[in-house]
This record gives structure tokens, sequence and C-alpha cells, in this order.
């Protein structure tokens, strides 16, 4: 039997319209702030072990530096919103899939150790910067590793979605530096690929270098050495073409950086002990953050 050609474009209408995420929806029509407004509830992206930022604590609660300015962010939107209280949804995301969960709708703002990209901005909004830091590597302390040159033949893992062995490729300059690159689902996998043996180099931000090594079994066996392929700039992310929400981010962002409540913070996670094992990262203020606390900008490189 035929089915008028009315109902069946409204049943591919439908079908379409129950296929794309509820958050998605919301977000369409009329940005974040709307849909925290009409849900009563905002989705933060966090990291499992992106030490210092956004990790979990021993009690599986996601912790550090990227949540805690979150957590401001959602202060300030109770007040916008005029809403007593608005319920903290929490969803894990890692280096290949949290760009997808925010243009989705699943994640309203991922709070972890994402740099600001121009290419990225395609897609998606940051916050001012919260952190610079350089792209190094992680060896052993006894690999005779010095610099990049030194990697000829080696193998190199980076993070699975990161853009570490681009940086490492273009830092190359034609010296055809031949490497085999191996990829971990998440920083401390990459990390146990070298502890264990299986590569030499591990190539990523200075800082969630330096709390990998805080957190191994035997921190003085890896050091960070070699040039600094890039400096990069690490932000909040969240969707894009949201004026409300970009402006509430800024505010919050750049009042905290004004007030020196963004210091205390760095102090608070990068120079003290923090959980779960009351490890210190030990990385002090460097020039190029103090700079993005004194300027904020959200620009990208």
């Amino acid at each position: 039997m035929a089915f008028p050609r009315l109902h069946i474009a409204g049943a591919v209408f439908a079908a379409a319209f129950t296929l794309m995420p509820l958050g998605a929806l919301h977000a369409q029509e009329g940005g974040t702030l709307a849909k925290v407004k009409a849900s009563g509830a905002i989705t933060i992206g966090y990291r499992e072990s992106s030490f210092g930022f956004s990790y979990l604590d021993g009690d599986l609660k996601p912790v550090g530096y990227s949540i805690e300015i979150c957590k401001r962010i959602v202060e300030a939107m109770k007040a916008e919103l005029k809403m007593p209280a608005i319920e903290l949804r929490w969803q894990a995301v890692t280096s290949a899939n949290r760009i997808p969960l925010v243009t989705n709708g699943t994640v309203d703002i991922e709070c972890g150790s994402t740099t600001n990209l121009v290419e990225r901005q395609k897609q998606v909004a940051f916050s001012p910067d919260i952190f610079r830091y350089n792209v190094r590597m992680l060896v052993k302390a006894d690999s005779g590793i010095k610099s990049i040159a030194d990697l000829q033949g080696k193998t190199v893992v980076t993070t699975t979605g990161t853009t570490s062995f681009r940086l490492l490729r273009d830092a190359d300059k034609g010296r055809n530096l031949e490497v085999n690159n191996l990829a971990g689902k998440d920083h401390t996998d990459s990390f146990l690929l070298v502890e264990s043996g299986r590569a030499q180099a591990f190539v990523l931000d200075d800082i969630l270098l330096a709390g990998q090594i805080a957190n191994a079994r035997h921190p003085k066996d890896f050091i960070i050495t070699g040039e600094s392929l890039r400096t990069e700039n690490q932000a909040l992310m969240f969707r894009k073409d949201d004026p409300q929400m970009k402006a509430l981010v800024d505010r919050v962002v750049g009042g905290m950086m004004k007030s020196g409540e963004m210091e205390k913070l760095y102090h608070q996670w990068f120079m003290s002990p923090i959980p779960p094992r009351n490890i210190n990262i030990n990385y002090p203020l460097n020039d190029e953050t103090k700079d993005a606390f004194a300027n904020p900008s959200s620009k990208g490189i």
C-alpha cells in the first residue's frame, strides 16, 4: 500500500529530529544560556588524566585548575539567569572526541587542556587563554635524547587528537627525520608507552608532561628535554556563534585574571600538593602565562 508523499516527508523529518541530540536542539534555539535555563543543568566536559588541569581524584570526581574556572563560570550563570541552582552534569572527553561533543550539544563547556587554534575556531569558540606553554618531549633520563635530531630511528608517542606529531614534523625542517609514531588513547596511556620502553619519547605540552612525571612511580627516571616545537595556549571551549555565552565567559575569566584569583588558582594546582596523592607538579608560572593574565586574549594561534 502506497503512503501519501506528505506522510513520507513527515516521517523523514521526524526521524531526523529524533536523531539530533536534544542538547543541540536547545543550543540552536537560543544558545547555551537558554539551554541551561530550560533544563536547569549544564554539561561540563572533563579530561581523565590532564593532571593539574582536569583529571579524576581519588573519589573519581573531576578536579583541577580548568574545572575550578568552569565552576566560577557556572556561579556567574546562576546570577545572570536568576537561578538559585544549576545542576552540574559531567561528561568525560578525549582529545579525539572533545570538539564533536561540543558542536553536537552533548557538552556545553569543555574544561580540560585544549589548545586554542585558529583552525579550531571554525568549529568552536574559546575563552581567553588560561595557560600558555611550550610543546616539548618527555624521555627517560638515561636515554641520551636531548634534541629533535636525536629522535632519528626512534619511536615517538603522541596522544590521539593532539597536534603534537604534526608539530614535530614541522620542526624537522627538511632533515628527513625518520621516526615511528605510536598513538596513545590519552596522556597516561602515552606516558606508559615510554615507561614500558615501547616508545622512546612522548611529545606534548610541557606542563602536561610535568604532571605525568609527578605522578610516575619513579619521577626521577624521566626528564623533559629538547627544543620547543611551539608556544601554545590553553583555553576553555564552547559552541561558537553564541554571543551571550562568549560575553559571560570572557567577563568571568578576564575578571579572575584582573583580581588575582587566577594566579591563586594556578599556585593551588601547579605549585602545591594536589589530590589524590598530594603530589606537587612544581611548575612555576612562566612569562607567557603571566602575559596571558595581564592581557586576556582568545585570539588563538
